[in-house]
């Protein structure tokens, strides 16, 4: 069903590049507003178009719009032809916050239109090799390598990268070390923070308890990993949430 969104995505993006290819001096190619119409009434008369994302389809449009802005207002490369199996992606955006659930420290979900829950993973962990070693040889070290192919080809390990190409300077990697132990209220970290798998309550704040896991998605969101080494004194650097840079006066 994802690859649908993709198939879906890249269709609409071509159909707009064949519109901008055609343009020429005395014909107007038409922008988003237009095509956006065009889309509702290509949707009513065909089914398979109005079954999926009315969402996923208007965003490639805009997408392709602001491609065509990057283009003639500075150094972008002007957008191309969007092709099966190298351009399987689609953006969702304006993502509500219930809609984005952190699972623990390794699994992470997020609420997709027609698809429903989607569970993003920790790839690197899930592709490592069962050769094991000469004194415990691997078992079934063949069909583990054809699966870790499959996964990575699967583009999972792309979302960060595709997160910085759209939203360049605004993606900052952050570390989930000790976010489940950190009060995202006044930041106190302590391994006693955190009562069990479900709950924490800050030892050193009057916080009210909350869900263990939402309290390290706000730390996560904000910005605020703390390294092993221990970065926690009023000296160390201060974590914040990314800011935007604004242009000098």
């Amino acid at each position: 069903m994802l690859a649908e969104h993709c198939r879906h995505a890249r269709y609409v993006w071509n159909l707009a590049f064949e519109q901008q290819r055609h343009w020429q001096p005395g014909r107007r190619a038409p922008g988003y507003s237009e095509q956006r119409a065009q889309l509702t009434a290509a949707r009513a008369e065909h089914d398979w178009l109005a079954a999926w994302s009315q969402t996923v389809q208007q965003q490639a449009l805009r997408d392709f719009a602001q491609a065509m802005r990057n283009f003639f207002g500075g150094p972008h490369r002007r957008p191309t032809w969007r092709k099966a199996g190298v351009h399987e992606g689609f953006r969702q955006v304006a993502v509500k916050s219930h809609h984005v659930e952190r699972l623990n420290r390794r699994l992470a979900q997020v609420w997709v239109p027609k698809v429903g829950w989607v569970r993003f993973l920790d790839v690197r962990a899930m592709t490592r090799s069962a050769r094991g070693t000469v004194a415990q040889p691997g078992v079934r070290v063949a069909q583990k390598r054809g699966l870790n192919r499959a996964i990575r080809r699967s583009g999972w390990a792309l979302l960060a990268t595709r997160l910085q190409h759209n939203a360049f300077g605004r993606v900052e990697h952050v570390s989930a070390a000790y976010t489940s132990q950190r009060c995202s209220a006044c930041g106190h970290v302590a391994p006693e923070n955190r009562k069990s798998q479900a709950v924490f309550e800050c030892e050193s704040c009057s916080a009210a308890p909350c869900n263990a896991d939402v309290n390290a998605a706000r730390n996560i969101t904000a910005g605020r990993a703390v390294t092993a080494r221990g970065d926690l004194g009023t000296s160390q650097s201060a974590n914040r949430e990314p800011q935007l840079c604004s242009p000098a006066a």
